[in-house]
């Protein structure tokens, strides 16, 4: 391995692993994707279990409004992007809870809430349900097909996400290992 390449994995840390992994996530909202498939959701979680605690709530929120002023904004945004910011506190006890069940229950989790505040908001701010108790149920049978999907990127890409954030950690480690066992070898020479 180059020296050049040895200077670049040394200097990269984990943070920046995983703000490049969030930006991926929100780049892929500008993709052709299926209603509700995105990985927006998951990279709320994620970045609450391994941005750096200033920035857990704070880069997806922000990732989120300004993509949404490229995508559109509606008048239920403050419902859409306080949804992603409960995602993230779910991802901040993820972090101190850190194992595969407790990332599934997180994301299923933060799916679920979603759900309910963006439909509970849908019900109770347009004029497409009676408002009603009747109202509210048939607003979530209505979404009944866009949660399928939001559930399925959430744990789409929180597999991607959490797994290549892993990967990567795991392989850069191996690399300063290797790394440093050869500076060890060549100062011993």
């Amino acid at each position: 391995m180059g020296i050049k390449m040895e200077k670049i994995i040394e200097k990269v840390n984990e943070n920046q692993i995983a703000i490049f992994l969030v930006f991926i996530a929100i780049v892929t909202r500008f993709l052709p994707h299926p209603a509700n498939f995105t990985a927006i959701g998951a990279a709320a979680i994620f970045s609450g279990t391994y941005l750096k605690r200033n920035q857990a709530l704070l880069v997806p929120l922000a990732a989120m409004v300004a993509s949404d002023l490229f995508i559109g904004m509606h008048n239920l945004v403050f419902f859409t992007w306080g949804s992603f910011v409960l995602m993230g506190l779910i991802g901040l006890w993820v972090r101190k809870n850190k194992n595969v069940a407790n990332v599934v229950l997180g994301t299923l989790t933060g799916s679920f809430l979603f759900f309910f505040i963006t439909n509970t908001a849908v019900w109770a701010f347009t004029p497409l349900y009676t408002k009603n108790f009747q109202g509210l149920m048939q607003s979530y049978v209505m979404a009944i097909p866009f949660f399928k999907n939001s559930l399925a990127g959430d744990f789409f890409y929180a597999g991607v996400l959490f797994g290549a954030y892993e990967g990567a950690k795991y392989m850069i480690s191996k690399m300063n290992s290797s790394i440093e066992a050869n500076d060890i070898s060549y100062q011993k020479n």
